[in-house]
């Protein structure tokens, strides 16, 4: 189907692998992007199975590359000898512009790179990562105590239609 801007629907299908749950508990977040990663047939296996960690995970632009640092990929079973290191640093691939964009953020203070998800659209490989800012202590008390507020509002409306 095409639109009239010329541009054609995408209509491939997402399918997630892995979130991850800390990052909103933890960080502010700023800005996202979509990447795709460059991985070996051993990590797509193991992908494929859901066999990742974000644990402690970030990324970083180093000369003119993004490159996601500590996402835990467990290696794949039936591969014996042929296996991938499961925390090796692996490129994630960008546009010029949007790289720029994060090198700029990310050497202003506070800023820091995280993945998101991990997911497959279509056949490829992709993560969402997040220009973020880290939460203070108190920030993530003001988060919890508003969401608490919220249910107690729901929780009070829903009493009152009954």
């Amino acid at each position: 189907m095409i639109y009239s801007s010329g541009m054609q629907k995408d209509t491939k299908q997402i399918k997630v692998i892995a979130t991850n749950r800390k990052a909103h508990h933890l960080y502010h977040i700023v800005d996202t992007y979509e990447a795709g990663i460059a991985l070996v047939g051993t990590e797509v296996k193991s992908l494929r199975q859901g066999k990742v960690s974000f644990q402690d995970s970030y990324a970083t632009v180093e000369k003119g590359e993004v490159v996601l640092h500590s996402l835990h990929i467990s290696p794949y079973d039936q591969a014996n000898r042929f296996n991938h290191d499961p925390t090796r640093p692996r490129k994630l691939l960008l546009h010029k512009g949007e790289i720029r964009r994060l090198l700029g953020k990310t050497t202003e203070r506070g800023f820091t790179i995280i993945p998101l998800k991990v997911y497959f659209k279509g056949k490829v490989a992709k993560v969402e990562l997040a220009l973020a800012i880290g939460k203070k202590l108190f920030d993530r008390r003001k988060t919890i105590k508003d969401r608490e507020v919220q249910r107690e509002l729901r929780r009070a409306l829903k009493e009152r239609q009954r």
